[in-house]
């Protein structure tokens, strides 16, 4: 009787034993893990799907475990192409909070990704992916990747030489458009990018993102399943230490396209976009009297900032009349909006990412100039 007692008994704890194994290895194998490989020995890698970035298919870009998607409220110009765009940092590291108006500080391992691409391209209304542009924070600063996508969509391969990709689309009118699309080079990437510093008395020059501010990101973010401003969703992601109060409405950059908007803030977030990166105080044209960068288009000398009245500084072989940046009334006397408004290399602006004239802005740009009062 004893014995079939412990029999019972044994075979009751055998039972429990497997069963805690079972749950335990359940539980164990519940818990997602991230594929994601950035060995900042080996980056950049040769191929796009080395990084593991993406799950599925890589031309739909769906992100995998803990790549964040996200947008800035308006976006820089590249000859009517859309961008996805993803931020992915290492576990238990975050960004830090340096400014509304400056570039969030990523740690060390971190990695921004922007593919570039067209839909309704012809003749059969395909979408397109032409680049993805990666930035990788190294522990001697960023560095640049751009992946240049094959003709069936299955991997892009890492160039940085630059290139020209004739494109046929069909636009939001149904229009065809067309245009010899640039993929930059690396040195056109340093231009836009780089950022001159005094450290300790000594004149460096770094290279830095342009759009994860916190101006530009402090607006909500359709995530799929909910709608969420993205500071906050990179807080609770663990992305960003939470140690400073949003921006202001005064101090958040907003779309240029929405017309409910003043059209002197859609402007100042126009040409913050687009060109402050080159006309700021350390970067590519710091040498001209334009600061077009948000925080400094608002005040009181924020239309001086602006080129409002300022004299044309190098004439070249322009035209008398455009010796002024911006003649208020009178866009046919403003250099700004020529230069906005030709395909010329030579003297079209911005320098890099635009081969055809962006329509819209130059509407924008128009009606903002004639309601300018006249210079004293």
């Amino acid at each position: 009787m004893n014995k079939k007692i412990l029999s019972i008994l044994l075979l009751c704890i055998t039972l429990f034993i497997i069963s805690c194994n079972d749950e335990t290895e359940e539980e164990y194998n519940s818990i997602p893990t991230s594929p994601i490989k950035v060995d900042l020995t080996q980056v950049p890698y040769p191929k796009l799907s080395d990084y593991h970035f993406f799950e599925g298919e890589i031309k739909n870009q769906i992100p995998t475990l803990n790549v964040l998607p996200y947008a800035p409220a308006s976006v820089l110009f590249t000859d009517y192409a859309h961008k996805k765009r993803f931020v992915w940092m290492p576990i238990g590291v975050k960004a830090t909070y340096n400014g509304d108006s400056k570039v969030l500080e990523l740690p060390v391992g971190s990695a921004l990704i922007k593919t570039f691409y067209y839909d309704k391209i012809q003749p059969n209304n395909t979408t397109r992916n032409i680049e993805t542009r990666i930035m990788i924070r190294k522990q001697t600063g960023w560095i640049f990747a751009d992946y240049v996508w094959n003709d069936a969509q299955t991997e892009a391969y890492l160039d940085l030489n630059g290139s020209f990709v004739n494109i046929s689309w069909k636009d939001e009118n149904n229009l065809i458009k067309t245009t010899d699309y640039r993929i930059p080079s690396e040195v056109q990437c340093i231009t836009c990018h780089k950022n001159t510093e005094n450290v300790n008395g000594s004149i460096q020059t770094i290279h830095i993102p342009i759009g994860i501010k916190p101006q530009n990101l402090n607006h909500n973010y359709n995530y799929g399943s909910f709608t969420q401003n993205q500071l906050t969703k990179w807080i609770e992601q663990g992305y960003l230490e939470n140690n400073f109060a949003l921006p202001t409405e005064n101090n958040t950059t907003i779309d240029y396209n929405d017309t409910s908007k003043s059209l002197e803030k859609r402007v100042r977030s126009y040409l913050d976009i687009n060109c402050a990166h080159c006309h700021q105080n350390g970067k590519h044209c710091d040498y001209r009297p334009m600061r077009f960068a948000f925080n400094e288009t608002g005040a009181a000398n924020g239309l001086t900032n602006l080129g409002v009245c300022v004299d044309t500084q190098d004439m070249q072989n322009f035209a008398p009349a455009l010796g002024k940046i911006i003649t208020p009334g009178n866009i046919n006397r403003s250099m700004l909006y020529y230069r906005l408004n030709t395909t010329n290399e030579a003297y079209r602006m911005p320098l890099h990412g635009r081969t055809v004239v962006h329509e819209e802005a130059i509407s924008l740009i128009g009606q903002w100039i004639n309601s300018l009062q006249p210079c004293q």
